[in-house]
């Protein structure tokens, strides 16, 4: 633990929004806006990335592709891309304050964390526009890192990319990657931190990669949760994740180790 100079948290499905819904219905508006019905796998599955490049990726569907070439008569253009980015920013921007509440655990761990001396970053697929709206009203709530970062901060390369997690370390003061941990939600998450070459933490519970809500969640029986729970943690390990937590209060446990 002395050697840890600070954590890195993700934002929607990881310390707010618990199963990372503000994005997902945005997402099913815009698609169902041009007449093409997306699956929850679908939508949920570039979840992490710089918005823009999450429609790309969807777009890019063999599915979604055939049926928007079915029904435009055309593949998908960059124009496209813009057109339905456009109105997934709108949809976006007018629900978001009503999804920053904190994550069970996380205030209680993001204080103890401090009081080792461990500062808190973060980096996210929103954009600054969207932060405006996040950040004040997270804090409202209880939770402010001591730095955040967005795609438009690094020239809009975002996740997978590293170079949120960079810009973290540079405005932390931190002295070596080694001294670094990423925790999220999302595969893009578990990418992002191992292409920083930093200690990776994917965690379960109301996730993004659950997709459920905690009502949800706390209503399956044994059985389903531990099923879910396997193919979520799997998911993380497979796409390189060093350590997976079920929920922010296991994070000081793995950090000890």
């Amino acid at each position: 633990m002395k050697n840890i100079e600070a954590v890195i948290f993700d934002w929607a499905g990881t310390t707010i929004d618990y199963g990372c819904f503000a994005p997902v219905q945005a997402f099913l508006e815009v698609f169902r806006h041009y007449g093409i019905e997306p699956t929850m796998d679908e939508v949920r599955k570039p979840m992490g990335m710089l918005k823009r490049d999450h429609i790309k990726t969807m777009l890019a569907m063999p599915r979604i592709h055939d049926l928007w070439a079915e029904t435009y008569g055309r593949n998908p253009e960059e124009t496209d891309i813009d057109a339905l980015y456009s109105i997934f920013e709108e949809k976006l921007m007018s629900i978001l304050d009503r999804f920053a509440d904190v994550k069970p655990g996380v205030l209680e761990t993001v204080a103890a964390l401090r009081e080792m001396g461990i500062k808190i970053g973060s980096t996210t697929g929103y954009t600054d526009e969207m932060m405006a709206v996040v950040v004040p009203k997270a804090a409202e709530n209880g939770y402010a890192p001591d730095a955040w970062f967005t795609p438009n901060a690094v020239g809009n390369a975002g996740r997978p990319y590293p170079y949120m997690i960079y810009r973290n370390m540079e405005v932390l003061g931190v002295h070596s990657a080694d001294q670094v941990v990423k925790v999220g939600d999302t595969i893009s998450d578990i990418k992002e931190g191992k292409n920083a070459g930093i200690f990776t933490i994917g965690v379960v519970e109301g996730s993004s990669e659950m997709g459920v809500t905690k009502e949800e969640y706390e209503a399956m029986d044994a059985q389903e949760k531990a099923e879910r729970t396997e193919k979520v943690k799997q998911s993380f390990l497979n796409a390189g994740a060093d350590a997976v937590i079920m929920n922010m209060g296991e994070l000081l446990d793995v950090l000890k180790k």
